[in-house]
């Protein structure tokens, strides 16, 4: 019988799989190799796979192991962010050892994930299930989401508990924040800089956006509150911002991006209101200049519904569930109908860093809470 190669062997294979998820196109490579790899394992362990084009070089698979409803799915993403390889001290593309941290793109968040799961599962006898077992992995988590998105809407199963890999250094987490990202843009008119009454600039308008919404910055966090979180209010970013072309021209054009957290009970509508608000004071002196619009779908936040499988996760941790700040594919989980939590190997602070890693130590207690949840929902 085919085995499948160590973990050592199947962390590396998946970290040197290019899977880089971006709105550059130049720099987005698809997820298609890393799920073609994943697909293969899986298919090695006995599970049926399925595979959901997303067009691309992109999509997103299942793999069950029995079917029907209830039993356990184990999820995550199988795309990663850019990287600038000179900011790198180790080969993003490769398993690293050192100092008892395995280093690599995708080492944390979350490629790391799937080769422990495979790894645990691998030690384990999987031929009498009780409940069905499966696998999710999707694509574009790390900008828009549309794998998770595109899952949820094919609605392919109903787990009885979804563990969502991303790593929570295996604290439980059942709370998020929400996430929309937006570009504000103002059109001006160029001219020559000798002459400022001959042009609009863009730049100088943009000062008074700027300027509105850091205000909105601060009465979100006056209006609003949620002790679950470490940051109890919304946020909100001020992240890219680009105008003009040269110092003797008037700006034409400038260029926002921002970032907005809203809180558990905030819909996306009241907090596209709120920021419609603040932006209608350039609009009403000098209208048609600005544009506004979302870099991608806005994603809702998150709260887990209570249930016995919550429980007893935080229960054989003994851990208490938490809150997080940043928001992961856990509402579109939920939507199957699935409680859901978020938990995983790994450290968020090494998310997106150069020199990703995961420490060695997390390997063994992140297996025997896979084999643990699998032996609760599936086997018993």
């Amino acid at each position: 019988m085919q085995k499948l190669p160590d973990l050592p062997h199947m962390f590396n294979r998946l970290l040197s799989l290019p899977s880089v998820s971006a709105t550059d196109p130049a720099l987005d490579t698809g997820n298609k190799a890393v799920i073609e790899q994943l697909a293969q394992w899986c298919e090695t362990l006995g599970f049926k796979v399925t595979l959901q084009p997303l067009g691309h070089n992109k999509m997103n698979l299942w793999a069950e192991l029995g079917s029907g409803p209830g039993g356990l799915l184990l999820a995550g993403h199988a795309d990663t962010v850019p990287f600038d390889e000179g900011r790198w001290n180790k080969n993003p593309l490769a398993m690293t050892e050192k100092d008892g941290k395995w280093y690599g793109l995708g080492a944390t968040d979350m490629k790391g994930f799937f080769a422990l799961v495979l790894s645990a599962l691998s030690d384990m006898d999987l031929t009498n299930l009780k409940a069905p077992l499966r696998i999710a992995a999707t694509a574009d988590e790390e900008t828009s989401m549309d794998g998770a998105r595109k899952l949820a809407e094919a609605n392919p199963f109903q787990p009885a508990l979804t563990l969502v890999g991303e790593p929570t250094e295996l604290k439980p987490i059942g709370r998020h924040k929400g996430h929309i990202s937006a570009g504000i843009r103002i059109t001006g008119k160029s001219g020559h800089s000798s002459d400022p009454g001959a042009g609009l600039n863009a730049m100088e308008l943009m000062h008074g956006v700027l300027g509105d919404l850091i205000v909105l910055k601060h009465e979100l966090a006056e209006r609003y509150c949620d002790h679950h979180f470490a940051v109890p209010h919304p946020t909100l970013n001020l992240g890219h911002i680009h105008g003009g072309d040269n110092a003797n021209r008037i700006c034409g054009c400038c260029d926002l991006h921002i970032d907005m957290r809203p809180l558990p009970g905030m819909s996306i509508p009241e907090l596209e209101g709120l920021l419609k608000d603040k932006l209608a004071n350039v609009e009403k002196a000098h209208p048609g200049v600005l544009h506004w619009q979302h870099l991608h779908d806005p994603c809702p936040s998150f709260v887990s519904p209570d249930g016995p499988w919550k429980s007893e996760v935080s229960n054989f941790l003994g851990l208490p569930v938490e809150s997080a700040n940043y928001a992961t594919e856990a509402p579109f989980f939920a939507s199957l109908g699935s409680e859901v939590l978020v938990l995983g190997p790994g450290s968020i602070r090494q998310a997106h860093q150069p020199d990703e890693y995961m420490e060695m130590a997390q390997f063994k207690p992140a297996m025997a809470l896979v084999q643990n949840m699998v032996k609760r929902l599936c086997l018993t």
